[in-house]
């Protein structure tokens, strides 16, 4: 048998295939990526969770995001109706990081790709993956067309599948499923704020609810540089008798939120509004035959508590040395240790977005009365750590949801 082009192949440079190169080239793997689009480019996600931090110090690539002068946070700010209410995640159940970043994603994705290439690892850019082949034990091939239109074969032992919403590997093994979640829309630009107020705090993202629809919300994520992200999520259809471009109907839906509209009052609206719909996303399996599908890849639920980048990471995390181990010519219960692992904090984060959108979450969240004990179990949640066995609000958590929330008055 010829000598294959790496001991794993890495499918998409985002923060999960970045991340998992660098820490399989520490272990002393062979690894390639192959990334689909030119580097930097732009992507949602820009809200950090804490949890973050920890997978970025196993991946030795916290220097090069903390030197970067990326905006400082420490939680999250909600607004509905007049009322504001506000959680420090420093002020958590769970012991860990409890400050993060709210980062540009083309730059923060750009420094870990970097990072992973510093170390070692070759990024192929425009590589866009048309086929895949794991019948042969042992021996993944995957098939590439570059910008040029070149075709070629690559081999691995192992692939890893960090492709993202371009969800590569559950596209061509038929691997896709419908996703519980109702099917939304999000409109979202980035823009210069020109925020004012002497009660805003920078160092949080701000979640505001429409007061009239409680399930269509906003994000208001600022960045160090005087800009920020600002999208709304909605279900679909709510914008059909609305008249006007992308960046007309996203300013006036923002204007109907009254702390949005006195925050952004003067903000200059001057990048082009992007939207997607239909993102939720849930796949029949997560790991077979010589691959395994890390972050949102695999499955995304929701933006709305910005769970995307930690779920990548811990996919990550858990999928390196399992890889490491199989290399190693031992065995891997790959079901019990990683699939059910990792989707014990998916279905967490799942019923906090489900509660979500039925009210009873966002009832929770504005109770004025809360129990401290309580609210620092939820902000460990908020924080990224729904993988926390040790927190009582990561089991039964619907029942429990429920159980809260009709101790609180309606919104």
């Amino acid at each position: 048998m010829d000598t294959m082009d790496a001991d794993v192949l890495i499918i998409g440079a985002g923060p999960a295939g970045s991340v998992a190169a660098r820490m399989l080239k520490l272990l002393g793997r062979r690894v390639v990526v192959l990334e689909k689009e030119r580097f930097p480019r732009f992507s949602i996600g820009e809200s950090l969770l804490p949890q973050c931090m920890e997978f970025l110090e196993q991946a030795e690539m916290l220097e090069p995001v903390t030197a970067e002068g990326f905006q400082f946070k420490n939680g999250a700010a909600f607004s509905h109706a007049g009322k504001l209410t506000e959680f420090d995640f420093t002020e958590k159940f769970t012991p860990g990081w409890g400050t993060t970043y709210q980062v540009p994603r083309g730059r923060f994705d750009q420094i870990l790709a970097n990072s992973a290439e510093q170390a070692g690892v070759p990024i192929h850019y425009q590589h866009s993956i048309v086929a895949a082949d794991f019948d042969t034990p042992g021996r993944a091939r995957l098939t590439s067309v570059d910008k040029n239109g070149g075709q070629r074969d690559w081999t691995a032992s192992m692939v890893l599948d960090a492709s993202g919403f371009g969800r590569v590997l559950p596209r061509l093994l038929d691997l896709e499923t419908p996703s519980s979640l109702a099917p939304r829309r999000a409109l979202f630009t980035h823009i210069e704020d020109k925020i004012a107020v002497d009660n805003y705090d920078r160092n949080k993202i701000l979640i505001a609810i429409h007061p009239k629809f409680h399930e269509v919300w906003y994000w208001l994520i600022p960045f160090s540089n005087g800009r920020s992200s600002l999208g709304v999520v909605m279900p679909q259809g709510f914008t059909d008798d609305r008249t006007g471009d992308p960046l007309q109907i996203l300013r006036e839906i923002v204007m109907e939120e009254p702390r949005l509209a006195e925050l952004l009052s003067n903000s200059n609206f001057d990048t082009p509004t992007n939207q997607i719909g239909g993102y939720s996303a849930n796949v029949k399996q997560l790991q077979g035959q010589g691959f395994v599908l890390l972050g949102n890849a695999g499955e995304f639920l929701d933006p709305v508590f910005s769970s995307g980048v930690s779920i990548a990471l811990k996919s990550a995390s858990l999928a390196v040395p399992l890889v490491d181990r199989q290399l190693q010519g031992q065995e891997v219960d790959w079901q019990v240790e990683y699939e059910q692992t990792l989707r014990q904090g998916i279905e967490v984060f799942r019923a906090y977005v489900d509660a979500w959108y039925a009210g009873s979450f966002q009832r929770i969240i504005f109770e004025q009365r809360q129990l401290a004990n309580i609210k620092a179990m939820i902000s460990a949640i908020l924080a990224g750590y729904a993988w926390d066995r040790t927190n009582p609000l990561t089991q039964r958590c619907a029942q429990k949801i429920e159980a809260i929330a009709d101790l609180c008055p309606p919104l």
